[in-house]
């Protein structure tokens, strides 16, 4: 079997995250049985993306993701990116990750991110 996709990282400590990556997860399920996109917990492999640089705490701030290549995937990127792979979704990525509209959801993703890290952190759940 050859390399998946789509390899997303995600924090199952945030119950935020844990639930959308969850319900995306069944939406692409097909893909999943079949190896094509895959779903890991950084808190089970805290090193996973370490020699992108990427430490725990970035990937506990913002979905990470590696992809067919190899190359990673940041943030708002990635949700796009799963967008697009989604049965039914496609728009949602087509209106988010177009050139114009993508800064504005990176800013926006970016701070949201920002605010669930720091209640997280608050929460003590890191």
């Amino acid at each position: 079997m050859s390399s998946p996709s789509l390899t997303v990282y995600y924090n199952t400590r945030c119950p935020v995250c844990d639930a959308g990556i969850d319900w995306q997860r069944n939406k692409l399920l097909a893909l999943v049985r079949s190896g094509a996109v895959d779903f890991k917990d950084i808190n089970e492999q805290p090193d996973a993306l370490a020699h992108f640089g990427a430490s725990l705490d970035d990937i506990r701030r913002r979905l990470h993701a590696t992809d067919e290549t190899g190359r990673l995937i940041v943030g708002a990127d990635v949700a796009i990116a799963l967008w697009r792979l989604t049965p039914g979704e496609g728009w949602l990525a087509a209106l988010s990750g177009n050139r114009v509209a993508l800064p504005v959801t990176r800013f926006v993703y970016d701070r949201f991110a920002d605010l669930l890290f720091a209640w997280n952190k608050w929460c003590g759940r890191w």
